[in-house]
């Protein structure tokens, strides 16, 4: 038997100019590597299943990483700046008992903005309201469309890729890490407002959009619980964004179609004449939080919108899996 055929049983080298043996990663979550040529006889490596401490060793790392970044950091100041820019025009505007202009339609827009200056816990709302249109989601859109196409694109993608780390573990953290950053920014933005309200304007007992009168202690349980309802309304953007970032190696090219998207979807929402199509963009139910407001709250807006959110979740999320799981990592 001559030395260049391998053994009955045994698996054969590797082809030539492979020096690997194959790709690192060959599905969704690959348990074994191929190793690198040690002999005519040399095949595949077998790899252990990752434990559960490693698993969420990968979830740290993927928030480490997205948190550290100066992106996100300046994210967070564009976010905590904006409810401060708000509270100092309407400080300045009503500073000698002037009143502000607007309609007073309790829809969630003006009328937030009407009682910032009698009680300063509305700025936390008003904030919100002015960041979700575009800052929140925008900077949502960054770091999702970033979440893969920039890995690819800085060579990494295919080192995180090494078993036992497996294409769907690792979209699953990208993911949840991008989840964290929704409710983390969600966050900065209302405890931002919050402590400028305090700090500017006098705070009491919170008049509902109903006109009923509630405690300050169960305004912020509101305020906190609308804050939550933000940052979900913001998973249908995160799901769209990281299946963008699998369909391209660029980063700057996937987080600009994310923005783009968020933009057009913006826009058609703004026009009646398409009202049949706006129930099902996934803006178009962001500001039914003003409900938690009412007394008693309505919950038929609020429950569309987490339910708009968790329908493109699912399908922008099995769309993601469905094409990182069968792509060619070169990078």
């Amino acid at each position: 038997m001559s030395r260049a055929e391998p053994r009955a049983g045994q698996p054969g080298p590797p082809p030539a100019g492979d020096a690997t043996g194959g790709r690192t990663d060959t599905g969704a979550d690959a348990g074994v590597v191929a190793g690198p040529a040690t002999g005519p006889a040399a095949g595949p490596v077998a790899v252990r299943a990752p434990r559960p401490g490693w698993t969420l060793g990968l979830f740290r790392s993927e928030l480490v990483t997205v948190f550290r970044r100066r992106r996100t950091q300046a994210l967070f100041a564009v976010l905590a700046g904006v409810p401060l820019l708000v509270g100092i025009a309407v400080r300045i505007e009503t500073r000698n008992g002037g009143s502000l202009g607007g309609g007073g339609r309790g829809d969630g827009g003006p009328a937030f903005i009407e009682q910032v200056s009698n009680n300063g816990l509305f700025l936390t709302f008003a904030g919100l309201a002015a960041t979700l249109p575009f800052f929140l989601p925008m900077a949502v859109g960054v770091v999702a469309g970033d979440s893969i196409a920039g890995e690819a694109n800085a060579g990494t993608l295919r080192y995180l890729l090494v078993a036992p780390a497996g294409r769907t573990r690792l979209l699953v953290a990208k993911y949840v890490s991008v989840l964290a950053f929704c409710l983390a920014a969600t966050l900065v933005a209302a405890v931002s407002a919050l402590i400028v309200g305090f700090a500017l304007f006098p705070v009491g007992d919170v008049t509902t959009l109903s006109g009923t009168s509630i405690s300050l202690s169960a305004g912020m349980a509101r305020a906190l619980l609308i804050a939550l309802l933000v940052a979900a309304s913001l998973v249908g953007i995160g799901a769209l964004g990281l299946f963008i970032s699998t369909l391209t190696d660029s980063g700057i090219g996937a987080m600009a179609t994310t923005v783009g998207l968020l933009i057009t979807v913006q826009i058609v929402d703004s026009f009646p004449q398409l009202h049949v199509v706006q129930p099902y963009l996934f803006t178009h139910y962001w500001l039914s939080f003003a409900d938690i407001l009412r007394d008693p709250v309505s919950w038929t807006g609020i429950g569309k919108n987490l339910g708009l959110q968790a329908l493109y979740a699912a399908v922008f999320g099995s769309a993601a899996w469905a094409r990182f799981t069968s792509r060619d990592i070169t990078a």
